[in-house]
């Protein structure tokens, strides 16, 4: 395999694709607890019986980190912050991107935006100011 193919990451890249056509979605099981895919056993409770939920529009930023020096695989990225998000039911980090890294903030509200990295191409969890 070439280091330009992509290996399909079951699961995760529906939910990608799900995300990038307006659908995105978190799996919740009987007890309310919220997770991603490619969960197939809730992580809190063991339930094996999990429903898709439309992931809220927006979230609060709960925490980020601001990266100068990036790993080889996103030195294209930086510098770039990446931010922990509440949606609700479910948390996903992502890289913050339509905004300038010194504009980033603590309880901000990002709505969910697929994109790609500039040093990969490959897609990624954006989070979009709202």
């Amino acid at each position: 395999m070439s280091d330009t193919e992509h290996v399909a990451d079951a699961g995760f890249d529906e939910w990608l694709t799900a995300a990038e056509e307006g659908d995105a979605y978190y799996l919740e099981c009987a007890n309310g607890h919220g997770s991603l895919p490619p969960r197939r056993v809730c992580p809190d409770c063991g339930s094996t019986d999990l429903e898709e939920s439309d992931l809220p529009d927006t979230g609060e930023i709960q925490t980020y980190t601001v990266t100068h020096v990036p790993t080889p695989a996103f030195e294209e990225d930086a510098p770039y912050a990446t931010a922990v998000v509440d949606f609700g039911p479910v948390r996903l980090t992502g890289q913050v991107v339509g905004v300038d890294v010194a504009d980033v903030e603590t309880g901000q509200t990002v709505a969910l935006e697929i994109t790609v990295s500039e040093t990969t191409g490959e897609r990624v969890i954006g989070l979009r100011p709202a």
